[in-house]
């Protein structure tokens, strides 16, 4: 059976437009989280977010999509753009039925349809928008992205909170295996308008600390909550034989996925992380000796925390594998999390680096994992595992690794995918 791999990448995140100023900043530690500018968030228990800074609709995108989007799905508009320019794929001359859209959402629409509610509470029904008919489904990312760009070969959009990021790139991998040639797939998400965050809040897993450094600390004994963040990460899944005799080359290849279910609250059975790895490894040929690096959930509560340091020592043992969480920087992006991370790792491959968790980070000792803390670790990075989980008992994990044949060397800096984007933006306008 083919492999698939990924082709190009398009990331809008808190701390980075744009793959490589993504991973300039993570690999320095700067983060995206800061003090919510969106609406005054006094009054609320939490004040800080990962919000994507420097985006600019306007110049992005072409004026008539302003009116029917949400800012999520600008944000996954353009990322799907820098994606498909990062792969080179020349979507014009492909048949259109041999590109898909596979894509995730948590949230939907959230800013966009609380405008309109407020629109039709203080102005009445011939106020809002038609576009809300649309705009604040879950599924709004995958069509616009496939009307944009014309693709209509498989096309669906996976629900699953911070996993189902995961889940988009398992289904786009499948799709691929079975014909697909080339699949954009991946998430974002964006609900950070006051009705969004007070949603977000009610959940009770936010850390409530007014301290950008310290407010989410994965893995750490004063673990209290995460951060919300924005955006995510698009990418070009493309059959491995394709993608090579088209000249491409690779960030790596997605060489295994699974997905499990927790059990009912209050069941005496074991959480499902674990069984995802036990069953992702196997899916991907790879024996836990070979994975080099593990991406971890870290939601940072403690009790999240200690049962997912639990899965990854049963797994790899004792101190047994590096693990990270680059979203320290970034906040918890939901369905844009697994997919950033996914990211993350294909450029540890690529550059033969672990991203650390920011210094001061101080793991308990019973939870037995080696956390990259303070400072990226330097060495070869062939085999990487990312694992997401999602409020409900969704459990998703990821096996990327280096693919064979023609794959990206060395940072990027400056490949045009940028550019290419904003000309094409220039032109439809």
């Amino acid at each position: 059976m083919t492999g698939v791999v990924v082709t190009g990448i398009g990331v809008v995140a808190p701390n980075g437009l744009g793959v490589e100023d993504y991973w300039r900043a993570t690999l320095a530690g700067r983060s995206g989280i800061s003090r919510l500018t969106r609406f005054d968030p006094g009054g609320h228990r939490a004040s800080l977010a990962g919000q994507v800074g420097g985006f600019d609709a306007e110049a992005r995108l072409p004026g008539r999509l302003l009116p029917q989007t949400d800012v999520s799905t600008r944000f996954a508009l353009v990322a799907a753009e820098l994606a498909l320019a990062d792969s080179g794929v020349d979507v014009a001359s492909t048949c259109e039925y041999d590109l898909g859209v596979i894509t995730s959402n948590a949230l939907g629409g959230f800013e966009f349809t609380h405008r309109e509610f407020r629109k039709l509470w203080t102005e009445g029904p011939a106020s809002v928008s038609v576009y809300e008919s649309f705009a604040w489904f879950y599924a709004v990312n995958t069509g616009q992205i496939s009307i944009r760009h014309g693709l209509r070969g498989p096309g669906r959009v996976l629900v699953g909170e911070q996993a189902g990021g995961l889940d988009a790139i398992g289904t786009a991998r499948r799709a691929v295996r079975r014909g697909t040639p080339v699949v954009v797939t991946g998430g974002v998400d964006s609900a950070l308008d006051p009705w969004g965050w007070a949603a977000q809040l009610a959940g009770g897993r936010v850390s409530g600390s007014d301290d950008p450094g310290r407010a989410y600390l994965p893995f750490d004994v004063a673990a209290s909550g995460y951060v919300p963040g924005e955006g995510g990460a698009i990418l070009v899944l493309e059959d491995a034989g394709a993608a090579a005799a088209r000249g491409a080359t690779a960030y790596g290849e997605v060489a295994g996925y699974a997905a499990t279910f927790d059990p009912a609250p209050g069941s005496d059975r074991e959480r499902a992380l674990r069984r995802a790895v036990e069953r992702v490894l196997p899916d991907a040929g790879t024996a836990p000796v070979e994975v080099d690096v593990v991406f971890a959930d870290a939601v940072a509560l403690p009790g999240p925390d200690a049962a997912e340091a639990a899965a990854i020592r049963a797994v790899f043992g004792e101190r047994g594998v590096p693990v990270t969480a680059p979203k320290a920087l970034t906040g918890r992006l939901y369905a844009g999390g697994g997919p950033l991370d996914t990211a993350a790792a294909l450029l540890s491959i690529r550059d033969g680096v672990v991203p650390a968790v920011p210094a001061g980070v101080e793991v308990p000792p019973d939870y037995g994992i080696d956390l990259v803390v303070g400072a990226p670790r330097r060495e070869p990075v062939s085999c990487a595992l990312v694992l997401a989980r999602g409020k409900g008992g969704f459990n998703a994990a990821v096996v990327v690794r280096r693919a064979a044949g023609r794959t990206r060397v060395g940072a990027r800096v400056g490949n045009g995918a940028e550019t290419r984007a904003e000309a094409r933006v220039e032109e439809e306008r």
